[in-house]
């Protein structure tokens, strides 16, 4: 109820606080202007926002601050520290666009070009930037010093630490937007011929491009020097944030790069296969991938590197492997894609030569085979150099080898080829059949007909081969799992205590049994006499017997250094909660009066269960209730 409350509050407090914020920009702007056509529109829309939103901002916001100056779990709640750092980026995000339109008109007007061409703001002047810059900054600077109180008063609170990590890492990022983009439009002058065509390249895309570093890169340097020196804390050194974004930006780039590589490869090619356009207009082809893949290139290497040594510092052995893994698994995954694709476009120009419906020499032909051969390059070294080494990983003997055998992401990867492979076949032969049953019943062939069921045909046949592929690999993986794991299983002793009765005893025993047939398993009674040199790995008892065991059998307990498996059970003045706010709520009940029993976890898929359960008795209320008063009143 209080996360509810507390959403609603900050909410409307944000969304307030925008529109007074840009009603006071919208105000200062209509008394600069106010000789222009259509100030007093501007005027009266800005006065309006000003006067609407101040009392609902300061109400909620009020309200806001006057509970979490009372109740300390109001001031350490999460969405206070989301509010805060929203409405930072919510003013030094326009902070940083109106200086980037100010430095890009400048430098637009001092090279004698057209400020209408700049990227941001080029319908702006200068007073409207001034201004929207002024008030972002006076609002920016007091949430700032609310900020500042919060860490003051508490340095340590783990919710605010989350959140203002995710607001550096947003600010890295949009540094390193603005970078790779300004370094893309610099290139891409660089590769520009000039020609006589209406609406080329012009002078204005390495002025932007200059702006956009200018702007974007000593916001990055700054927000990442931030995130590199709080590295001596061990939380920020240990987030999984921090992975995930090295983890983005290294696969965004190489994936991006692999992309350009495309396309350059397929305008070369194309060339190569005679093409005969204009030495200009193909030095500019080229210089649209080169400008985008050269910076993404620096993005992939800066990154990963940086992504390698994070890993190698917050794990080893076995956890470092794991922590890699997925980026092989997603890299080969793209590559598998891209090298089927290209081997399919590759024979469907073999099948369209062969059946002579196309030629070599026309253009079309010419187009399709540089983009066959383009993919195909790109994708299947790709593939290769991905899915080799990792297959070899597998391949091994030990626990590296096991571990990436069994590992979540190997799985899910040869279960999706899997289900691919199946649904594409399916496709392709429910088509082939089709065509042929239709050619056969209606005695209609079409012009394209062979063609067309040839590139089908090949399409199935491809489909098969990886299927075929990846199921083995899958069952060989499976079969080297289960050997390892029943050497492992039958080396691991499992003592099972019963109270009493026997009945726990043998449910045990047959669990057991059905997980791991090889596990070796002993039951003893709770009276019985403790056996002469009994071993075990791990020890499953009930949570009665835990909490009351006593004799030779609790001498034996306090000594044993294996594993504890605890049974929840049912017994008189015992009572079992998840964690102490359900321990809190039952002492409550007790201090009540109320009988209480031991609290079992629901599991998800069981409230799922009861929600769709719930939303089916309505309907079927709506609809008993429908047929009730149609037969009422006819």
């Amino acid at each position: 109820m209080k996360t509810i409350r507390r959403l609603y509050f900050y909410a409307v407090a944000l969304i307030s606080l925008e529109v007074v914020l840009w009603g006071g920009i919208g105000l200062l702007r209509s008394i600069v202007a106010r000789y222009e056509l259509g100030g007093t529109d501007a005027l009266a829309r800005a006065l309006a926002l000003i006067l609407v939103g101040v009392p609902i901002f300061l109400f909620h916001w009020l309200w806001a601050q006057r509970t979490a100056s009372r109740d300390e779990e109001e001031r350490d709640a999460s969405l206070r520290a989301i509010f805060l750092y929203a409405a930072m980026i919510g003013t030094l995000v326009p902070v940083t666009q109106n200086l980037l339109a100010l430095i890009n008109r400048l430098l637009l007007g001092g090279m004698g070009l057209s400020v209408s061409r700049a990227i941001v703001g080029g319908g702006q002047s200068w007073s409207d930037n001034l201004i929207a810059i002024l008030i972002n900054l006076i609002v920016a600077a007091y949430f700032w010093n609310v900020l500042r109180g919060e860490w003051r008063s508490q340095p340590g609170r783990e919710n605010f630490a989350d959140v203002r990590r995710l607001y550096r890492y947003l600010w890295v990022l949009y540094g390193l937007l603005m970078m790779v983009f300004g370094a893309q439009q610099l290139l891409r002058f660089v590769f520009y011929v000039p020609t006589n065509t209406l609406g080329g390249l012009g002078r204005e895309t390495f002025v932007n491009g200059l702006a956009l570093l200018l702007v974007g890169t000593p916001i990055w340097i700054y927000t990442w020097r931030i995130c590199q020196n709080a590295l001596t804390d061990s939380a920020e050194q240990g987030s999984t944030l921090r992975l995930v974004v090295l983890y983005l930006l290294a696969l965004g780039g190489v994936i991006s790069v692999l992309t350009a590589g495309g396309n350059l490869l397929y305008s070369v090619i194309d060339r190569l296969l005679g093409n005969t356009t204009a030495w200009s207009d193909f030095i500019q082809r080229i210089g649209g991938p080169i400008s985008v893949g050269v910076p993404l290139a620096v993005v992939w290497a800066y990154f990963g590197r940086w992504r390698d040594r994070h890993i190698e510092a917050v794990s080893s052995g076995v956890q470092r492997e794991t922590l890699k893994r997925p980026h092989a698994y997603i890299l080969s995954l793209i590559g598998l894609v891209t090298a089927f694709i290209g081997v399919t476009m590759l024979i469907s120009v073999i099948i369209d030569l062969l059946v002579g419906s196309q030629y070599l020499a026309s253009d079309f032909m010419r187009e399709r085979t540089s983009a066959a051969l383009a993919t195909l390059l790109v994708g299947l070294p790709l593939w290769l150099s991905t899915w080799l080494p990792i297959s070899r990983q597998a391949a091994t003997d030990g626990d590296s080898g096991e571990h990436a055998r069994r590992s979540l992401i190997r799985k899910a990867y040869l279960y999706l080829v899997l289900f691919a492979s199946v649904i594409g076949g399916m496709v392709s032969a429910v088509t082939v059949v089709f065509r042929l049953l239709n050619a056969a019943l209606t005695g209609q062939i079409e012009s394209d007909f062979l063609s067309s069921t040839l590139n089908l045909l090949q399409l199935l046949a491809l489909f098969a081969v990886v299927l075929i592929y990846h199921l083995g690999t899958l069952q060989r993986d499976g079969a080297s799992a289960a050997s390892a794991l029943a050497v492992k299983q039958a080396e691991f002793r499992v003592l099972v205590l019963d109270p009493g009765d026997g009945r726990f005893g043998e449910a045990a025993r047959a669990a057991l049994g059905r997980q791991s047939a090889q596990m070796p398993v002993t039951v003893l009674r709770a009276g019985e006499a403790i056996p002469e040199g009994l071993t075990a790995q791990a020890v499953v008892l009930p949570g009665s017997l835990a909490v009351t065991v006593d004799g030779p059998l609790e001498a034996w307990l306090r000594s044993f250094n294996g594993s504890r498996l605890i049974v929840q059970d049912e017994v008189e003045g015992v009572a079992w909660s998840q964690d102490v706010g359900q321990a809190a709520i039952l002492a409550r009940q007790l201090a009540e009066g109320q009988t209480i029993r031991s609290q079992k976890r629901t599991s998800a898929w069981t409230v799922v269960i009861y929600i769709f359960a719930i939303l089916f008795a309505i309907q079927l209320a709506f609809g008993l209730l429908g047929l009730g008063l149609s037969l009422i009143f006819g």
